[in-house]
């Protein structure tokens, strides 16, 4: 029996207007069905229902703004079908266009800020260790859980917007400290250690790791100390989209993790699995349908978005060469971010060597990019993951570095590891 609170009783019978009693009914049968005991309160959410995949996700967030919704929680917006900062971009049908812009101004209606981001945890306001949160998108979800200590379910279209109209979320699951311990360890062998090129391992491991954890909590031993956000980012995006995992603990890196015994907690070990730099390379391998040599159409990076230091890594790649990409280099990033590089003159500088910026969405769910026929380089696990399928290109895989050489040479070219 779901325990409620007399704040929810009042939310389901409408006392707080009728688009909340509609989320309060969807919260309620869903924390039934999730076997939750009762709701929590949390403290943020991020949407991920404005990207538009038909008409019945328009007319749901239509009827919660015509019952006079609003958030109660600081709720951001993952991507969209638009770029709304660069609408020339978009290649597709009229139909697409407005139904996905109308999406999209409806959840701003509802209160929601327009971030449009798959990266919220770069924005200067985020969840901090501990706090409850209902998170939809699986690298944003991945992220939080794992790299702040946040604490959320993986939350899909609807029930997202239903919490950050309720300020509710089904008491269960990750929210809940003793679900979030690990239950098998990958130990690393020899991951290489050099900054400067080791960005394209982080998503080959996150790749394996979804593929290879069957649903249980991962804890990964022997990664660098000095591993970074973004390189963390890439390891959970690619593990999200390879095995759906919502929570990984890198050992003496993340904050739930500070030794294996505490990542693991009271949960014996299930299994421990060798890692080794060989393994990387043939994950790697099954992304890639390139060989060096082979012509590329276009480049394209940032997904999960962009930060300010890979666009700063980016800039510098690109002034180490001189040259201007001989393909379109697209850099999917949030608009925040690129308001940050027009202010320090970056964006000006990487426009100028060939760098087309996307905001609001992604060059692999919406059609933007020019040339969709032969291979499209990226650095993304997650992008060629999905892409092949999403937009239908081939896919060159390789570090950044690597995408730089390449779109300078309209050609791949991979360093030998």
């Amino acid at each position: 029996m779901l325990a409620l609170t007399d704040y929810d009783e009042a939310l389901l019978r409408g006392e707080h207007g009728d688009a909340t009693a509609l989320a309060m009914r969807v919260l309620v049968r869903s924390a039934a069905v999730m076997g939750a005991a009762g709701l929590l309160d949390i403290v943020s959410a991020h949407i991920d229902g404005c990207l538009y995949h038909g008409q019945a996700s328009l007319d749901f967030v239509e009827r919660l703004v015509q019952g006079g919704g609003r958030v109660v929680v600081p709720t951001t917006l993952n991507v969209g079908s638009m770029d709304l900062i660069h609408p020339e971009l978009f290649r597709g049908d009229n139909a697409l266009r407005d139904a996905g812009t109308r999406l999209m101004q409806a959840h701003v209606e509802l209160g929601c800020e327009s971030s449009f981001t798959c990266a919220p945890y770069q924005m200067k306001r985020r969840p901090a260790l501990g706090q409850q949160i209902a998170w939809a998108e699986s690298n944003a979800i991945v992220f939080a859980n794992s790299v702040l200590g946040a604490r959320t379910n993986r939350y899909g279209d609807f029930m997202d917007l239903c919490a950050a109209l309720t300020g509710r979320a089904p008491c269960c699951g990750l929210h809940l400290t003793e679900n979030r311990h690990a239950s098998v360890v990958f130990a690393l062998d020899d991951f290489p250690g050099d900054p400067a090129s080791r960005d394209i391992w982080y998503a080959a491991l996150g790749l394996l790791v979804g593929a290879r954890s069957d649903g249980r909590i991962p804890a990964i031993t022997g990664l660098p100390p000095d591993t970074t956000e973004d390189e963390l980012k890439a390891l959970g995006a690619a593990a999200a989209s390879s095995g759906a995992i919502a929570l990984f603990h890198a050992v003496g890196i993340t904050p739930e993790a500070p030794t294996l015994a505490e990542a693991l907690g009271t949960r014996a070990e299930g299994a421990t699995i060798a890692v080794t730099r060989a393994d990387l390379r043939a994950m790697r391998a099954t992304l890639s349908k390139a060989r060096t040599g082979d012509r590329i159409a276009a480049v394209s990076v940032g997904t999960p978005h962009f930060s300010l230091a890979e666009c700063a890594a980016l800039d510098r790649l690109l002034a180490e060469d001189g040259r201007r990409c001989a393909v379109d280099f697209y850099v999917n990033t949030s608009r925040y971010i690129l308001w940050e590089l027009d202010a320090s003159g970056m964006a000006q500088r990487l426009r100028a060597a060939g760098v087309q910026f996307v905001t609001d969405t992604c060059t692999y769910i919406t059609p933007v990019m020019r040339q969709t026929r032969g291979l499209v380089m990226t650095n993304s696990g997650k992008w060629a993951h999905y892409a092949p399928a999403n937009i239908g290109v081939q896919v060159a895989y390789g570090s950044l570095r690597e995408c730089v050489r390449s779109a300078m040479e309209a050609r791949v070219c991979i360093d030998e590891d």
